[in-house]
């Protein structure tokens, strides 16, 4: 006896819609990402290299970053700004918006200081002032690894 198929006859294609729609997902996921991770960097900023410079053990949760350039300069926020004092200005905002939108405490944020390597050390030493000043405690310094001894002794 002879037993005939009830489907479609020919060839059945899959449809890959789906797939599609996933791999653009995707590649919105990832640009995503990344557009995050360059907020973090400044190709104004050269770090400079230091032979105790770390990553950190685990990624700091919702850090602010600033930069600082070689014309003492900052940037904050994808924003360059000229004087102290608007640094300061667009901290205080920062720390409304932290305070009205989010259960965060100030001092639980990290302050991530990108100095480039001819700034002033007494420009991090103010801007790490003014962050206290406004109720951050927390702070980290970014800098380059290196294998170069910077530190003399033993």
């Amino acid at each position: 006896m002879r037993i005939e198929s009830r489907g479609p006859h020919g060839i059945v294609e899959g449809d890959l819609t789906p797939m599609i729609d996933m791999a653009f997902l995707l590649i919105a996921f990832f640009m995503f990402v990344i557009n995050f991770s360059e907020v973090e960097q400044d190709q104004r900023v050269t770090l400079p290299a230091s032979e105790l410079a770390r990553p950190p053990e685990s990624p700091y949760e919702q850090p602010l970053t600033i930069h600082i350039t070689d014309d003492d300069h900052f940037i904050y926020g994808g924003k360059e700004l000229v004087t102290i004092g608007a640094l300061r200005s667009a901290l205080l905002q920062e720390t409304q918006i932290i305070k009205r939108l989010t259960t965060k405490n100030i001092g639980d944020v990290t302050i991530i200081v990108r100095g480039d390597e001819d700034a002033k050390t007494g420009m991090v030493q103010r801007v790490i002032q003014i962050c206290q000043q406004l109720g951050f405690e927390k702070f980290a310094l970014r800098g380059k690894q290196s294998d170069i001894r910077t530190i003399r002794g033993e």
